[in-house]
């Protein structure tokens, strides 16, 4: 049996001074850092969603609803779109981008990044290169989904940490438990949009999901 991390959206827009902050953000980096520099060694692979938005549709909106609809954020390529500067990537093995045309909040909708668009710490803020396709950005045709990488890598129990909490850490984490996962979160892990929070892992709970 492999065990996996998966770190959920931690990124510049949803980090304080983002498109569209959760309070604690940065601190959840820095603290999901911290977890994996002390517990790498307790997975046999740790990788990372991003949302990568080129053109989602109603999912943005210059009035949103912040349930339906959200200000434009995690733009594909901008520094909005990047993991947070806390967050060390030095163990994440792949990352899985979600969200380029339509509303995205389960990691397991993301499609594997080219190698040579995984952040590496030494580019320019926005300096991506296109991955093919017409469209700037766009995921290759034969582009691998997160379950069929698990699978792929023999995995059946996974760890969610990351943001949002009661949206896209809720999502990733319940598809998971649908895909035939054994699934954690690590709630001082997360960080969420709501103020109580409770529904949200108790919604989590009741869907099959371990929270620790």
């Amino acid at each position: 049996m492999s065990r996996t991390l998966i770190i959920v959206d931690v990124q510049n827009d949803f980090c304080e001074g983002g498109a569209l902050a959760v309070d604690g953000g940065a601190d959840v980096a820095g603290a999901i850092s911290e977890y994996v520099d002390a517990h790498h060694g307790e997975f046999d692979h740790i990788v990372a969603t991003q949302d990568w938005h080129i053109d989602p549709g109603a999912h943005f909106s210059e009035a949103p609803d912040f349930k339906e609809s959200w200000p434009p954020h995690c733009v594909a390529g901008t520094r909005g779109a990047e993991l947070h500067p806390d967050l060390d990537t030095e163990y994440i093995q792949a990352y899985f981008r979600k969200g380029q045309f339509a509303a995205a909040y389960s990691g397991f909708e993301g499609l594997l990044a080219p190698e040579d668009a995984v952040p590496t710490g030494e580019r320019q803020p926005g300096a991506l290169p296109a991955s093919g396709g017409e469209e700037p950005f766009a995921p290759a045709d034969d582009a691998i989904g997160l379950d069929d990488w698990l699978q792929s890598h023999d995995v059946e129990d996974v760890v969610v940490v990351g943001i949002a909490s009661d949206y896209c850490v809720m999502a990733t984490s319940l598809d998971a438990v649908q895909a035939g996962y054994s699934v954690t979160v690590i709630r001082s892990l997360t960080a969420g949009i709501a103020e109580d929070l409770e529904d949200a892992f108790a919604e989590m709970e009741l869907g099959g999901v371990d929270i620790a």
